[in-house]
């Protein structure tokens, strides 16, 4: 009696932390179906999560910030070192390299590639010849991509203007989804202070900058009756990034309270009467907003690619000007002004706006289909 092929879905990323806190319900759903999942990603405090959720862990060295091609060759070599061995039928790539490398290796072994462009990053921000090679690597590298997910309208026009991916092969996602389930509403209570939120890297991309400098106007204003907190790794590997001794700086000088990481990042949130993200990154969705939307939390963003999708302006939230400390301080002070009330209507607008448009399960259902569609082709 022959004995029956498992499939084999491979899911990639920069980070086992991203696969953990993103992608664990892919990630189960995929398992439930039936299939042998690998999960290969550097090795981090999370690796050990990705196997307990039913997942084989399989470590890679990614330099995530860098721009060294020795670093990326040694990235490919590793794909393919994998690939032989693993053999995927289809493989799930989340972040850039991912995108670009592990499709090239899992072409080479017989295997379909599914990405996700989640924002184009700070390298399409400026034009240069990072930019040039980047476009390059992506041309060559999509073309043997079996489906490409985008996750706002503005990247996926970019990339076809630039004729770096067959149309016919492209799709839209609502972001990466929130789990409304886990992240559900939890509004704030009234006690004469109001507190915001940033949930991020602490990227100076990200408006971490403008974020403490509007901070420091609102606190020299409203004194303690306002309180601006940040969440999220401090020190990482990019070349925006805010150093520990900084943040120190403005911890000690009252102007903001950082933090840390946490793994909860639910009962962060239901602390506070609004998040902010004041990023100027080329985003996807980002999943900070989404999970504060499905919170019932009031949002503060720019209008700027990715975050934009997020707030109807007056509705649930202001859209802010990109790298406008002023623009970002009138719309902080807004959201003071009108009131606990108000900020709840607001709040309630945002849940709303997430059942609709961007629960989980719908991307989950859309990558169940590109799978199957994948293993059919």
């Amino acid at each position: 009696m022959s004995k029956v092929k498992i499939d084999t879905i491979v899911i990639t990323s920069n980070t086992s932390w991203y696969l953990y806190n993103f992608r664990k319900n892919t990630i189960q759903a995929l398992i439930k179906k039936g299939y042998q999942v690998y999960a290969i990603a550097p090795k981090d405090e999370y690796s050990v999560r990705l196997e307990a959720l039913g997942a084989q862990y399989v470590p890679i060295d990614i330099d995530q910030g860098g721009t060294n091609p020795l670093k990326d060759f040694k990235a490919f070599i590793g794909f393919l070192s994998i690939y032989r061995n693993v053999r995927p039928d289809v493989v799930l790539n989340f972040t850039p390299k991912n995108n670009i490398y592990s499709t090239v290796a899992a072409k080479i072994f017989g295997g379909k590639s599914v990405n996700n462009i989640a924002g184009l990053g700070a390298i399409f921000i400026n034009q240069g010849v990072s930019a040039t090679i980047a476009k390059w690597l992506y041309k060559f590298s999509q073309r043997f991509a079996n489906t490409i997910f985008f996750q706002n309208e503005d990247d996926k026009a970019l990339f076809l203007d630039n004729h770096l991916a067959n149309p016919s092969i492209t799709d839209r996602l609502p972001g990466s989804g929130v789990d409304l389930s886990r992240f559900s509403a939890r509004p704030s209570d009234e006690d004469g202070k109001v507190r915001f939120l940033v949930v991020a890297r602490m990227l100076y991309d990200k408006g971490i900058g403008h974020y403490v400098e509007a901070a420091r106007k609102l606190k020299a204003e409203y004194g303690d009756s306002v309180e601006c907190r940040l969440l999220g790794f401090v020190g990482v590997n990019n070349p925006t990034a805010v150093s520990k001794e900084e943040m120190q700086q403005w911890v000690d000088e009252g102007v903001v309270t950082y933090l840390g990481v946490s793994d909860n990042v639910e009962d962060e949130m239901a602390e506070v009467d609004c998040v902010v993200l004041p990023s100027f990154y080329r985003e996807g969705v980002p999943k900070s907003l989404l999970e504060a939307g499905a919170m019932g939390k009031p949002i503060i963003t720019t209008d700027n690619v990715g975050c934009r999708e997020t707030v109807d302006h007056s509705v649930n939230g202001y859209l802010c000007e990109p790298k406008s400390t002023e623009s970002l301080y009138a719309a902080m002070k807004e959201m003071i002004e009108v009131g606990h009330s108000k900020r709840l209507i607001m709040g309630q607008a945002s849940r709303e706006k997430m059942q609709s448009t961007f629960d989980e399960k719908i991307i989950i259902n859309k990558y169940m289909d590109a799978v199957e569609s994948a293993l059919k082709a």
